[in-house]
């Protein structure tokens, strides 16, 4: 018998191991893992033929939005607000623009990537 410490997590535990002479050993069969369910697959992006989408540069909750279908905006213009990290970050229009479709709706989460707005 040997006597080891092993620590897991931070806790030691105290263990003794015996050795086998391979006689006493019996293998368990083995058993594959369940494959990874698939991805659910993501909400439709608009396609760039009917406009330019704004992602969202980070996880984050909509706090608000300031922009509806139709509307134009300038390059700079605020187009959603969006919570992250307990900040609010500003999503402005990168070019002048009018607002194809909004994607997301006030108090929505969103992953990082995620179209929010489609400019035109």
């Amino acid at each position: 018998m040997k006597n080891l410490k092993i620590t897991v997590n931070g806790t030691v535990y105290n263990v003794q191991v015996e050795e086998a002479d391979g006689s006493e050993i019996q293998s368990a069969p083995v058993q594959k893992a369940a494959a990874p369910k698939a991805a659910p697959a993501p909400k439709a992006e608009p396609s760039a033929a009917s406009g330019e989408p704004v992602k969202s540069p980070m996880p984050g909750t909509i706090i608000n939005v300031l922009v509806k279908p139709g509307q134009a905006v300038k390059k700079g213009d605020v187009l959603v607000i969006l919570e992250a990290m307990k900040m609010e970050n500003e999503i402005k229009s990168a070019k002048d623009a009018t607002v194809v479709s909004v994607a997301v709706n006030k108090g929505e989460s969103v992953d990082t990537g995620a179209v929010l707005v489609t400019l035109g």
